[in-house]
């Protein structure tokens, strides 16, 4: 069974689909079968893995409105090593179109059985707002990551972004889970830096990932030669810190599964 992450933040420019494709990237340079979705209409994700939005014939608009499968619409991204489910524009129909149908919370999920025994992950590059695209991908989620900057108002977004967690995992998902909160654009000279740092730890503990991304001018640069950073120049602190990013989130789900091993067999 794949793990399916979506990376949400309502909050704009914060990171999220430079997360999204960096992290997809760094987990398949780990060996990792990836799929990469991409539910913002400005399709960003899908050029940022190499894939040109405007050439896209089908969309992940299409497996939302059902009028595709899938399977037929995913494409191999191959300097990525990953595969794709791409958007563009025709994304934005998709919300006023579901608003209409019986389920609409649930099309991202159903279609992702399709495939699900094909990938180790699933990372879902949310839009930056809570909408009904947004609603699906954390119907669809295992667990979310939140990338966030270390300052004042993101931690008033993120208080949001927690209740609506939790009002899908009652709802809707009760597997639904924050799997980590990471901190991006991180410049530990700032005092504000530091200050809202302790307090993500006092409030989330462990689940603040260890790594953090720094502000870095080469993941800057990559989207606009349709690379993830890894590829583009492996060496920057911008593509170590996904990699760290990625071994970090192998090695809790290892972790956690022996975990679970462990108290299976003590039943």
């Amino acid at each position: 069974m794949s793990r399916i992450i979506s990376i949400a933040n309502q909050k704009g420019g914060v990171g999220k689909t430079t997360t999204s494709v960096n992290l997809a990237a760094s987990l398949a340079a780990y060996k990792q079968r990836v799929l990469l979705i991409d539910l913002d209409p400005q399709g960003n994700a899908t050029m940022g893995a190499g894939i040109d939005k405007h050439q896209c014939k089908t969309t992940v608009y299409d497996v939302l409105t059902e009028k595709q499968e899938i399977e037929t619409v995913i494409v191999s991204c191959d300097k990525a090593k990953i595969h794709l489910l791409p958007a563009n524009g025709d994304l934005v129909a998709a919300e006023v179109e579901l608003m209409q149908e019986i389920g609409r919370e649930t099309r991202l999920r159903h279609a992702l059985q399709r495939v699900d025994s094909e990938y180790d992950y699933v990372i879902i590059d949310c839009p930056p707002s809570l909408n009904m695209l947004t609603v699906n991908a954390l119907v669809a989620s295992d667990s979310v990551i939140i990338p966030m900057q270390c300052e004042y108002y993101a931690l008033e977004g993120l208080s949001a972004l927690n209740n609506t967690i939790k009002q899908i995992a009652k709802l809707i998902n009760p597997k639904l889970k924050i799997e980590g909160i990471l901190r991006t654009m991180y410049d530990p000279r700032s005092s504000l830096t530091n200050a809202v740092s302790a307090q993500l730890r006092k409030y989330f503990g462990n689940r603040v990932y260890r790594v953090s991304i720094p502000r870095n001018v080469r993941l800057a640069e990559a989207p606009s030669h349709g690379l993830p950073a890894l590829m583009y120049d492996r060496n920057s602190k911008g593509s170590v810190a996904y990699l760290a990013l990625a071994g970090e989130i192998i090695r809790k789900a290892k972790e956690k599964s022996e975990e679970q091993q462990q108290a299976d067999a003590g039943q």
